[in-house]
């Protein structure tokens, strides 16, 4: 689920960047999901999560804001439920028991509404199960990218805020203003490999940095592209694999209001 519109190649999504969900079946055991419950998968991407949780019995809705997305996550598991929704802007008449989040509300900039949205449409008592990037994720790669857009006269785009990555103390204070008891909140590294030993880091910039690209050159995106990846070839690179210097924010909460 993304809120701006970051150009979203599925296939390379699922072929380069499959760690995005991979990584995510370990909440799935956070989640604990049990028969006949309703669970709204938020940013569900291609679905493979969504199916995942549903094979415990419980009937699951997948929603992403990317069309794309959903539409991938359609034809893989035509039998489940995936709706095109915004995290910010949603509603559904049912309240769900539990409502889980894996790598999705770093791109949601509206970070108080998407908490109002998830109270909403909670029963009460129900759970939050999130995981996303928290305070100073990828900051090695952004802080190159930043400074070779700079360096080229991009200044607006090297000024984009493209993500959200809270610490831990600033997403509590907002789940706790808006009706949530955090049982549990843990920020730590989680250095990620990437699938390719040659671009890994171009093409990692490619799928979740597209934005900062609006008007740059193509040639200029091209060199921008190869001197990020030298630059951080000293901290990213290591025995052979591009590694992505990710932070993660795990959450588990209650609704109590």
């Amino acid at each position: 689920m993304k809120t701006k519109s970051n150009n979203w190649k599925v296939n390379l999504y699922n072929k380069k960047h499959a760690f995005v969900y991979q990584f995510g079946e370990e909440l799935i055991e956070l989640l604990d999901p049990k028969p006949d419950e309703l669970i709204l998968d938020l940013g569900c991407g291609s679905g493979q999560l969504t199916n995942e949780i549903s094979k415990n019995g419980a009937h699951v809705v997948g929603i992403d804001s990317s069309k794309e997305m959903i539409s991938d996550a359609k034809s893989n598991y035509p039998e489940l439920d995936f709706q095109v929704k915004d995290a910010s802007h949603f509603h559904f008449n049912k309240p769900f028991d539990a409502i889980f989040s894996n790598a999705v509300l770093h791109w949601v900039l509206d970070a108080e509404n998407a908490i109002l949205n998830m109270n909403k449409n909670l029963r009460s008592e129900g759970r939050l199960v999130l995981e996303f990037g928290g305070k100073g994720n990828v900051a090695t790669i952004v802080n190159s990218l930043r400074k070779s857009l700079e360096k080229r006269g991009y200044l607006k785009n090297a000024k984009l805020k493209n993500w959200y990555f809270p610490s831990i103390s600033e997403y509590t204070f907002l789940l706790e203003k808006n009706g949530f008891e955090v049982e549990y909140a843990h920020l730590y590294d989680r250095p990620t490999k990437l699938a390719d030993n040659e671009n890994g880091i171009k093409d990692w910039i490619e799928m979740f940095g597209s934005l900062f690209f609006v008007n740059v050159s193509e040639q200029s995106k091209i060199d921008i592209l190869e001197e990020v990846q030298n630059n951080v070839k000293s901290s990213c690179f290591n025995d052979g694999k591009w590694v992505a210097d990710y932070r993660r924010i795990r959450i588990l909460a209650k609704k109590i209001a």
